[in-house]
């Protein structure tokens, strides 16, 4: 494009040889150029280079839910009598949470224990005249006739069995009693009630629902061309939306065995203690960084600087690849060689050209100029760094 250049000349009642030097002199030095603006400001998504040769660092969002959760319902049905606990309560393990009228299984527990008293008494008194039958049988056969063994014998044995159906359903009915009781089945805080009480409930209706808090799990989704690093995971760290001041270290707690079909992810499930001077809660989304350290045979453990494709640009010149490289202290860009390796499934390799620590434009390396100053967000964020 060509230049274009700017002379102004202003008129005045100057005398002819006034006017003639000064044109004289402006065909000596020419107009001045008239000064070139500088490119605008321009916000831009940028990567700090870590050393990835050694370790694989990678991000995955997630939600918080708490370590041990659970529905708590009867097993019996019956009104309830007592429902003392409230949406927001901490429990103890063992506590009382809701209790369904106890009268008709105690009146079975009463009766079936009587049926089973007599049937011990019966039982007694046949396994004593068969003892006398066998005993005399084994004296004098002739004494007593096989039919009258047998009857005895058989009388036994039917004694037995009732004896043992009856234990059986004492026992039976016993557990139903205690059925009528719910308690907290560990330390935790009632988060949601679905009855009132001196409702009459069901088997299995749920009553009300109680978690813990103080362990939290973290589940994210991890692709499965990265899942087989999870045996090389070195450390793990999640920070939270709500909390972005914190970060809390995690460890792997299960893996799924199962890959989604619409995602083809893994659910892998985190766990974590709460931390100190604040308090994670369930359904918080944050995002858990995995660090992993596969040996250098692994399909995934690369030699050299894993970056987007989409940072590389070859400014005309088919033979050579560059970035864009931030100066954090002036926020401005400048241009850097790269030797690139090969292609991986998160992006390429950078075998030279770049150092851990340095800032690289991610985005719209191809709208940028040298020297031009930049806002750096966060990635994904809009935020600025």
């Amino acid at each position: 494009m060509k230049q274009h250049t700017r002379c102004s000349i202003t008129r005045r009642n100057d005398s002819p040889g006034a006017v003639a030097l000064l044109i004289a002199a402006l065909l000596v030095t020419g107009c001045a150029e008239e000064p070139k603006p500088p490119p605008a400001v321009k916000s831009v998504f940028a990567l700090r280079i870590e050393n990835l040769g050694e370790f694989a660092e990678r991000s995955f969002p997630g939600r918080a839910r708490a370590g041990q959760q659970v529905n708590r319902s009867f097993r019996v049905a019956g009104p309830l009598i007592e429902f003392p606990a409230s949406v927001g309560d901490e429990v103890k393990e063992g506590e009382l949470l809701a209790r369904i009228d106890p009268t008709t299984y105690q009146s079975r527990v009463a009766s079936v224990g009587g049926e089973l008293r007599s049937a011990v008494a019966a039982r007694d008194l046949a396994e004593a005249e068969f003892n006398r039958a066998a005993d005399i049988k084994k004296k004098n056969p002739d004494l007593i006739s096989d039919s009258e063994y047998d009857q005895r014998l058989g009388r036994r044995d039917t004694s037995r069995a009732q004896v043992t159906a009856l234990e059986s359903a004492l026992k039976l009915a016993e557990d139903d009693l205690s059925y009528t009781f719910l308690q907290a089945p560990f330390d935790g805080v009632v988060v949601e009630t679905y009855v009132e009480n001196f409702e009459t409930v069901i088997p299995r209706q749920p009553i009300l629902r109680v978690l813990d808090p103080s362990s939290i799990e973290f589940v994210v989704q991890v692709p499965e061309n990265l899942i087989g690093l999870a045996p090389y995971v070195e450390s793990v760290a999640v920070r939270f939306d709500a909390l972005p001041s914190i970060t809390v270290d995690a460890s792997i707690k299960e893996i799924g065995r199962e890959v989604s079909q619409a995602t083809r992810t893994y659910p892998v499930t985190l766990v974590m203690e709460q931390p100190e001077g604040a308090e994670i809660l369930p359904g918080m989304a944050g995002q858990a960084t995995i660090r992993s350290k596969p040996p250098e045979n692994h399909e995934l453990g690369l030699v050299g600087i894993d970056i987007p494709m989409t940072a590389v640009f070859n400014a005309g010149d088919e033979g050579k690849s560059f970035v864009w490289v931030i100066d954090r202290g002036s926020n401005t860009i400048s241009r850097r060689e790269i030797t690139l390796g090969r292609l991986t499934r998160l992006g390429v390799l950078v075998a030279s050209g770049l150092e851990s620590g340095e800032w690289i434009v991610t985005k719209g390396v191809n709208t940028l100029s040298e020297g031009q100053e930049v806002n750096v967000l966060k990635s994904g964020t809009g935020e600025t760094a």
